[in-house]
Formats: structure tokens, C-alpha cells, sequence
């Protein structure tokens, strides 16, 4: 699969160890100036949040069979599950 800028993609852990929490990003470029392993390749791209809005940019290393490209209108793209937060009660006063 060859990345043009625009597409969405979704990496997870099929794509790379390192998104362990998987990620959605919308592609700005491939990196043909690299040399990677046989296989993978770089990429530059807007990290993306729930919403579909870009985050933060970043290059990405990833294996190119484990890229997932996402296709729909921009509320369509998964959200990733936020961490379960586990509260401890709540304390109370004690009255006499």
C-alpha cells in the first residue's frame, strides 16, 4: 500500500511495537530519502484525538502491512478507548 498525503490511517501494534495504544493519523508525506528494513518505511503525519483534529506532527517508522488506511467522513474514524481510571471512595466525616 503506497501512502498519498491526506489518507487516514489507523497504526496499531500490527504496524509497530511502539503503538502498543493505537493511534490515528493523517498522512503528509512518505519519506523516500530513508533506507528502511525490508517492508517498512517512514512517514510524516498529524497525530489526530477523538474529534478528527490534528494534535501534535510526527515521523513514524512502521511495518507497511500493519497500516490500516480508514475511509469515511471525518466523524467516522475510531476513537481509541481512553485508560480505565479506578476512584477510591469518596471519604466522610465522622460525627459523634
Amino acid at each position: 500500500m503506497t501512502l498519498t498525503a491526506g489518507d487516514v490511517v489507523l497504526l496499531t501494534r500490527a504496524a509497530s511495537p511502539q503503538f502498543a495504544r493505537p493511534i490515528t493519523v493523517r498522512v503528509i508525506r512518505e519519506l523516500s530519502d530513508r533506507y528502511p528494513y525490508e517492508g517498512w518505511f517512514w512517514f510524516e503525519g498529524y497525530e489526530l484525538d477523538v474529534r478528527g483534529d490534528a494534535v501534535r506532527r510526527r515521523e513514524l517508522y512502521a511495518l507497511r502491512a500493519g497500516v490500516r488506511r480508514i475511509t469515511g467522513p471525518r466523524h467516522e474514524i475510531p476513537a481509541v478507548p481512553a485508560p480505565v481510571r479506578r476512584r477510591s471512595p469518596a471519604r466522610t466525616a465522622v460525627r459523634s
